[in-house]
């Protein structure tokens, strides 16, 4: 089987290229290497992919929100499904950069289910976040529960991704999974994210910066766990036999919550990093930014019976991996 994956130089996208890779699969990674984080980075992980398996591996550098850059580029290429985890991530970059949102996340999305469409793809399976969960209240997270308030333009993209997802399904009997990320972290990860950010500062001596006065809370999810769930949907594709999905419609469109179903408090999570770095944190304790949530929490219960997906790895194993490959990486 070749696999499509879009984001193949991002942090998910690269462990997900790589495990298909491993397990035999042929990949064509697309990526424009933008510059919202440093593309060194990136072009490292392509590096790396390329060592797994370069006879099926194949790398192609597009824009995907570009529908007619990504036609010619895909229009010589075969491939039976698609793994969309190309998006411009981060809540509180949107507040700033909001077309960028509006190009990637929206009509990006669309280019992609236009392709599904008139490949008549076997599965499309695509990024979510935790965030379309906005101001809900309600813990853990369900897929049944409401997501019509979101609290970013990040998060609303999100949702937006899913409606459009499942209208082009009804429409077309598309077969398409859409999986809720929450809070991932591990090696090769974003210098976006706070457990890459409270680990450079630590390391370097200089204060980390804590909002909500510290009082955040994180369903942190490590690599390796959102990668076998996301190879499992790829696996299972929704049927088209009129019955209730996970996520509450009936045509062949679930939703899927991914997370560690564990809801750890931040002063934890420093305190691994701490022990990891041998360096004690100095703390600056600054009120809540706009857009962000102060708490997330997984059910995965959906994801469990129907993809069979049980993380394994908890912070306490997951963070030192994390800082000993930051420190690698890093020559630290």
């Amino acid at each position: 089987m070749t696999i499509l994956v879009t984001g193949a130089a991002g942090f998910i996208g690269y462990h997900v290229a790589r495990r298909l890779l491993q397990r035999g699969e042929a990949v064509i990674g697309i990526d424009n290497l933008n510059a919202y984080y440093e593309p060194g980075l990136k072009r490292d992980r392509l590096a790396e992919l390329s060592k797994v398996d370069p006879d099926r591996f194949a790398f192609h550098m597009v824009d995907f929100a570009d529908h007619e850059a990504l036609g010619s580029v895909l229009a010589s290429l075969e491939f039976d499904r698609t793994i969309h985890l190309g998006a411009q991530a981060g809540v509180r970059y949107s507040i700033d950069n909001p077309r960028a949102y509006l190009n990637s996340n929206l009509a990006g999305h669309l280019n992609m289910l236009e392709i599904a469409r008139h490949r008549g793809l076997g599965h499309f399976v695509y990024a979510s976040s935790s965030s379309v969960y906005g101001g809900n209240r309600k813990l853990p997270f369900s897929v049944e529960d409401e997501t019509d308030h979101p609290i970013s333009l990040y998060a609303a993209t999100k949702k937006a991704d899913e409606l459009m997802s499942e209208a082009y399904s009804h429409l077309y009997r598309l077969p398409m999974t859409g999986l809720r990320f929450f809070t991932v972290y591990g090696p090769w990860g974003r210098p976006d994210m706070a457990m890459w950010i409270f680990t450079r500062k630590i390391l370097a001596g200089e204060p980390i910066e804590l909002f909500n006065h510290g009082r955040m809370r994180r369903d942190f999810t490590y690599i390796d766990d959102i990668v076998a769930g996301i190879i499992a949907a790829l696996d299972t594709v929704p049927r088209d036999d009129g019955s209730t999905k996970a996520g509450g419609g009936t045509a062949p469109h679930a939703l899927y919550n991914l997370g560690n179903s564990r809801s750890e408090d931040l002063t934890a999570m420093i305190a691994l990093i701490e022990e990891a770095c041998g360096k004690q944190a100095t703390r600056v304790f600054l009120d809540m930014q706009p857009g962000d949530i102060a708490e997330t929490y997984a059910d995965i219960s959906a994801a469990e019976r129907d993809l069979g997906f049980r993380p394994t790895t908890s912070i306490q194993d997951g963070i030192p991996q994390f800082v000993s490959w930051f420190r690698r990486y890093h020559n630290i």
